[in-house]
């Protein structure tokens, strides 16, 4: 049966009605934080600050760039079988109310830590390397690593063992879910790699 386009426009409306309208609804930072302290707390830390090396400080995080990784961890387009198995048990609007906790929380900050290399890490972040045609890290994540809210992810402070893996990651295709960094990654070798993330984890 053909069905009318008034019917289907309007069926078209009322589903992105329900769209808008899920968007303005307000997370709930108080599920959020029991969530948290439920399910990523162990990892990440109380306040999402992570002292562990290998995980990522999730604190002043963009909500944005959260959800979408927890959503890509369930789905499998991120692959990680330990967040997979948190994230399959998480619900949107957990999701939610776990990035929007977390977006609140003060990042602690870090430290570069290799005198010899972070001048390296800084030229390659701030000016990119030209001659291979890596972009400046800086022109996405901005240049005190803040990123930009919804499109590029926040890195000032982050741990640079987990920096340097996840750019490992993305180089050897086994992160694939940004073809911008797989794109930037690919070209880096180990030694700028490692530049990048230690200075990356002293940014303010």
């Amino acid at each position: 049966m053909k069905l009318p386009v008034s019917f289907l426009c309007a069926a078209a409306a009322a589903a992105l009605s329900f769209t808008a309208q899920a968007q303005t609804v307000k997370p709930d930072l108080a599920k959020g934080s029991a969530v948290y302290a439920q399910t990523c707390v162990a990892c990440h830390a109380a306040d999402g600050n992570s002292t562990t090396p290998a995980n990522p400080k999730l604190a002043q995080q963009h909500p944005e760039y959260l959800v979408k990784q927890l959503q890509e961890f369930k789905s499998g387009k991120r692959d990680n079988a330990i967040m997979k198995g948190f994230a399959s048990a998480m619900s949107d609007d957990d999701m939610r109310n776990v990035a929007y906790w977390l977006a609140s929380q003060k990042d602690k900050g870090g430290a570069a830590t290799d005198k010899d290399l972070v001048k390296l890490g800084e030229r390659i972040y701030r000016g990119g390397i030209g001659d291979r045609q890596i972009a400046a890290c800086a022109g996405c994540h901005s240049p005190n690593g803040a990123g930009i809210p919804a499109q590029y992810p926040r890195v000032s402070g982050q741990q640079a063992e987990y920096t340097a893996s996840q750019l490992k990651q993305f180089r050897d295709g086994t992160r694939k879910n940004s073809v911008q960094m797989r794109d930037v990654a690919s070209k880096m070798n180990d030694r700028e790699i490692k530049a990048v993330s230690d200075y990356i984890a002293g940014l303010r």
